[in-house]
């Protein structure tokens, strides 16, 4: 009993603290319609979504810290592939092969369970009113805020799509392979720009990478058969040793920012500057001159990103949006309603 009541004593802190955002700068937002969606959709239908939704993030953190960048990273994916629109959350059926599966989610998606366990509870109170995309875009929110990064306005009132394609998750997904260029240009097709490359690249200030999607750095890059002579020789050092050049290391974790591993802030930028990026993405943004000056700004003013992050993520949420007659509000995130 005790252990519950501290609980939610905790719980009402984290909800009052978080919660005062809403009567801060972004107040203004919320009488501001943005086409279809608006910042107060369901305040009528289901006041009480903010608080669930918190609640079961926080919940959800408790258990697994890790679970914020999996949020975040969930919601990154659903809105890069087709628009935001839940496919991500799509179990495969006999109609169509989803995007859990495609090579970018495969093993390393995260956070269903989360987005289900709130869908459920949402139901209770306000059946068949929030769709689940709506729902994943406040936790990955609140999965930010909670780990020490910034507010952000959210905009409701998207709907649910009726299919997912693995074929295009696989495509338009960007890789941390790829060269600069060709991530932009992926960004660049979506409606973003190369600002957003450089903000949204900040997320690996929390979560994990697998061994295999930077060993190459380690130990044959390029082909050269020698580590990346960029990387820090410490920081190569310890990668190495965490990372052996054996296939059995290949799904082993590796933190994106080792410095701050849970906190969200702006160490990611300090690392890159002191060549300690984890991705070839992630360091290439140094080498570039147009990227470099936007990571030397990040790593020297925390409130800098946290404002332009803000912003990144704001426009993330607007891509492909279905509203109208096109979508559903699904009865359960896993599976078009029949």
């Amino acid at each position: 009993m005790a252990f519950a009541l501290a609980a939610f004593f905790i719980f009402l802190v984290v909800f009052f603290t978080t919660n005062l955002a809403y009567a801060g700068p972004d107040a203004p937002y919320y009488d501001k319609p943005d086409g279809p969606l608006s910042y107060n959709f369901y305040d009528k239908s289901c006041p009480n979504l903010g608080m669930m939704v918190r609640w079961g993030v926080w919940a959800a953190l408790k258990n697994d810290t890790r679970m914020a960048a999996s949020l975040l990273r969930l919601h990154f994916h659903d809105c890069f592939v087709d628009g935001c629109e839940g496919s991500v959350l799509l179990d495969d059926t006999k109609d169509f092969k989803g995007e859990k599966n495609a090579l970018p989610n495969r093993n390393s998606a995260r956070g269903y369970d989360v987005i289900d366990s709130i869908k459920a509870d949402v139901e209770k109170y306000c059946p068949s009113t929030v769709s689940c995309v709506d729902i994943l875009a406040l936790a990955a929110r609140e999965a930010v805020v909670m780990s020490g990064g910034p507010f952000w306005p959210v905009l409701l009132g998207r709907l649910d799509g009726l299919s997912a394609s693995e074929k295009s998750a696989n495509e338009q997904l960007p890789s941390p392979f790829e060269p600069l260029d060709n991530i932009t240009a992926r960004f660049v097709a979506k409606g973003l720009d190369l600002k957003d490359v450089v903000v949204l690249s900040g997320a690996h200030t929390i979560g994990f990478a697998q061994c295999f999607t930077f060993k190459r750095r380690l130990f044959n890059y390029k082909g050269t058969g020698k580590p990346d002579p960029s990387l820090d020789s410490s920081f190569l050092s310890n990668l190495q040793t965490l990372c052996p050049n054996v296939d059995k290391s290949n799904t082993k974790l590796t933190a994106l920012d080792s410095q701050t591993i849970n906190r969200f802030d702006n160490m990611y930028y300090k690392n890159i500057v002191n060549n300690s990026g984890l991705l070839e993405s992630d360091q290439a943004l140094i080498g570039d001159p147009k990227t470099a000056s936007m990571v030397k700004d990040y790593s020297a003013d925390p409130f800098l990103f946290a404002k332009d992050f803000a912003a990144s993520m704001v426009k993330l949420g607007k891509l492909g949006v279905i509203t109208g007659q096109d979508g559903q509000i699904r009865k359960k995130c896993s599976a078009v309603n029949l």
